[in-house]
């Protein structure tokens, strides 16, 4: 006879991980409200607030704006599939497991791909993009402005002009970092951005959203062959997002109700108030790391991503064990390593909702009890003092600056 299954009941856990992150009370509460079918009238308005937002938080006008119905990693497929056909030449820059999915995933097209690629914890020189597409007709050049898998932040400027000087597409992958680092997709001219609605914008995972330039939806029209997935083809999948609302797939219709209220709250807040406040938890939690003797994978303070710091394992800690018992004692979720990295970084995600002060303090004084259980030395107190230290001087300076 078969057991009876229980009432769901999962754990409350502070999610410091690269993705997903915790969500804002209110954003639960919008996903509790009532279904309503796909293409009832009040769902079309509610889309086009969804656009909207969208719109704002990428800062475009791009006609094609809208979540997709997929994870991050749809994003990068969508982005891809469109553009790339027989006889095309794309450049990716690798530097993390996510940006090798993209070139992965290129190399399933018909396209010739070249892979320029810098260890991971390091950016990707623009000149070695610059060297790779010389002489040649390309169409894409794809990076990662965000790397989850190393907590490796990518300026984009350099990378535009050399994609400017090869006549190529600009194609950048913001999952880790839209509404936590400064991104303007039409001041910075990104022809295709995607992104994931479960990191810095704390909404629930499930979605990717992406923007596209009128120079790049000109390329998807002027195709000469089919994009090669039905589901992925933007060009049909904008007819339901479009003006049209006509029918192309079912949506989930409750994670667009968190969505919605999840960029309602980014814009309540402001970008620019948003991006500082990633900034500072960031500084103090790596003032914090650092006061209890912990290295950082990323070297030069102006590559380290906001939402992800990585941070390497000392020698004789065991990672899993760090992991398991953050979780088990004090509902901390952290991640370990992914690829070449694996068993030799933790990365701790502050993203969105889960970027407070409170949050860093707590996950400061966690940390310090557990690597002590696990035989790492620390002095008592010097992540949580150097943390604060940090949030004084923040508070001083904003004081003296009024």
């Amino acid at each position: 006879m078969s057991q009876p299954i229980g009432e769901l009941n999962p754990p409350v856990r502070l999610m410091l991980t690269p993705g997903p992150s915790s969500m804002d009370p209110r954003v639960y509460r919008a996903m509790a409200t009532p279904i309503v079918g796909h293409m009832d009238p009040w769902f079309k308005g509610c889309m086009e607030d969804t656009q909207v937002l969208m719109r704002q938080i990428f800062q475009t006008e791009n006609r094609i704006t809208m979540p997709l119905s997929a994870s991050g990693s749809g994003g990068i497929e969508a982005s891809l599939v469109n553009t790339l056909e027989e006889g095309d030449e794309a450049i990716i820059c690798v530097n993390g497991w996510f940006s090798d999915r993209m070139a992965e995933i290129a190399g399933r097209t018909p396209a010739t791909v070249t892979r320029v690629e810098s260890p991971y914890g390091t950016t990707v020189d623009p000149e070695e993009v610059r060297k790779a597409g010389k002489g040649r007709k390309i169409k894409i050049i794809g990076l990662a402005q965000g790397e989850t898998s190393s907590g490796v932040l990518t300026q984009l400027a350099a990378f535009r002009e050399v994609a400017d000087e090869l006549g190529a597409l600009l194609i950048v992958d913001t999952v880790a970092s839209l509404a936590a680092v400064p991104l303007h997709i039409d001041n910075e001219r990104v022809d295709i951005c995607f992104s994931g609605t479960q990191k810095a914008i704390s909404a629930p995972p499930g979605m990717s959203p992406i923007t596209v330039s009128p120079k790049a939806e000109e390329v998807f029209r002027n195709r000469k062959t089919k994009v090669q997935s039905w589901y992925f083809d933007l060009t049909t999948a904008m007819n339901y997002w479009g003006k049209d609302r006509l029918y192309h797939h079912t949506p989930p219709i409750s994670l667009i109700f968190g969505l919605r209220e999840a960029m309602r709250l980014t814009m309540e807040e402001g970008l620019e108030n948003r991006w500082e406040r990633h900034r500072q938890n960031q500084l103090a939690l790596i003032a914090g790391l650092e006061a209890m003797g912990l290295e950082l994978l990323v070297k030069a303070p102006a590559e380290r991503l906001p939402t992800v710091t990585a941070v390497m394992i000392p020698n004789g800690i065991d990672d899993v064990k760090v992991r398991n018992q953050l979780l088990d004692e004090f509902n901390i979720e952290i991640a370990g390593g992914l690829g070449p990295l694996k068993a030799k970084i933790w990365r701790i995600g502050l993203m969105g909702y889960c970027s407070q002060k409170a949050n860093v303090l707590l996950f400061l004084g966690a940390f310090e009890k557990v690597l002590l259980d696990q035989g790492y030395r620390v002095g008592s107190g010097a992540g949580v003092g150097a943390a604060v230290q940090i949030y004084t001087n923040v508070g001083a300076a904003a004081v003296a600056g009024r």
